[in-house]
């Protein structure tokens, strides 16, 4: 998995875990810090994100609302997008734009 490979240049030595609820929703990425904080990750192959697409960071923030630091939807599409309190739809490119310019 690449975001598992990624975790080694980052000063944050943070762990790498699958979410699943008990209702079944799903989170595909959770890092979490030596904190505790966590942050959820859903790639999408998708151009669009919609609102089914929260499910699963909804119900990790609702799970551990004090340690929930941040979610994100990586997805194809070209625009950031806030979708809830601390959860946004990011294009995936921009995780290689970011600090260029």
């Amino acid at each position: 998995m690449e975001i598992d490979k990624q975790r080694g240049w980052n000063r944050t030595a943070a762990s790498l875990f699958h979410y699943r609820a008990h209702a079944g929703q799903e989170v595909d990425v959770v890092l979490e810090d030596a904190a505790g904080q966590l942050v959820g990750i859903e790639v999408k192959a998708s151009r669009t994100v919609s609102a089914a697409d929260l499910r699963g960071l909804l119900a990790l923030q609702a799970d551990r609302p004090k340690r929930f630091h941040r979610g994100l939807i990586l997805y194809r599409g070209p625009t950031v997008i806030p979708f809830a309190e601390r959860i946004h739809a990011v294009p995936v490119d921009a995780l290689w734009r970011w600090g260029t310019g």
